[in-house]
């Protein structure tokens, strides 16, 4: 089928990128495959994630269908656009009927996004991986896709207003080489190599970070562990489970 809807959306968004005036950094898209299914999993700081991640995908000219949670695809705006685009909506009290979706969607060659850590991270670390993506990979038969974006949370994050204004900030991507997903690994295995790929990723994108804080009160980006103001991973869990 035609794709009607996603092409100009992506021509969209890159106008309001370029509106913004972000600065990007990507590397790596070479390793994303020029055609075959792919699972491609990123860590998840920020709202407009799935946009971001969806972009190491252009130079290949490949479209990334994201698995995000069903509620989405109610909003009267985002819902109509995330069914023709193809995204697979997750509902999470019946998440079979997303895995065999994204199940079929993979074995017909497409690339299908992944969030493991299930939701966006306050910490801005890595949250415990599902173990979804790696399962999905092994059964289709098809290489599991690492990367890591760092940035996004400046934009707009749990629990921080929208900064969708001309601020010129960076937006670093790595892509790392593709994994196979060899079916006779365990799965919780694999997602353990999977999450520590992710990590390297991650610190290689914090570490070519062109910019730091101007001053005490824009720290909050910052992990903890960086020196920064964000929740700790224990206070993250604490704000989650108080939402």
């Amino acid at each position: 089928m035609a794709e009607l809807v996603y092409p100009p959306v992506i021509g969209i968004a890159r106008t309001m990128f370029k509106a913004l005036d972000l600065r990007f950094d990507i590397k790596g898209t070479e390793n994303v495959p020029q055609t075959g299914g792919a699972v491609l999993v990123s860590n998840h700081i920020g709202y407009l994630d799935f946009v971001f991640c969806g972009l190491t995908a252009r130079p290949a000219k490949r479209l990334v269908r994201f698995m995000a949670k069903e509620s989405v695809f109610r909003h009267k705006v985002s819902g109509p656009l995330m069914r023709a685009m193809k995204h697979i909506p997750v509902d999470r009290a019946a998440g079979m009927d997303a895995y065999k979706h994204a199940l079929r969607a993979l074995r017909s060659g497409e690339i299908i996004g992944v969030f493991p850590e299930a939701t966006i991270s306050r910490s801005f670390t890595l949250k415990n991986f599902k173990s979804g993506a790696a399962r999905l990979a092994q059964e289709a038969g098809v290489p599991l896709l690492p990367m890591a974006l760092w940035g996004t949370q400046r934009l707009w994050t749990k629990g921080q207003k929208r900064a969708l204004g001309r601020h010129h900030y960076p937006i670093t991507m790595r892509v790392g080489e593709p994994m196979e997903a060899d079916p006779t690994e365990p799965s919780d295995t694999l997602t353990e190599r999977l999450r520590g790929r992710v990590q390297e990723l991650l610190e290689a994108a914090q570490r070519a970070y062109p910019v730091r804080p101007k001053g005490p009160e824009d720290t909050w980006w910052v992990p903890a562990h960086l020196g920064g103001t964000a929740p700790t991973p224990a206070e993250a869990l604490a704000l989650d489970r108080g939402r």
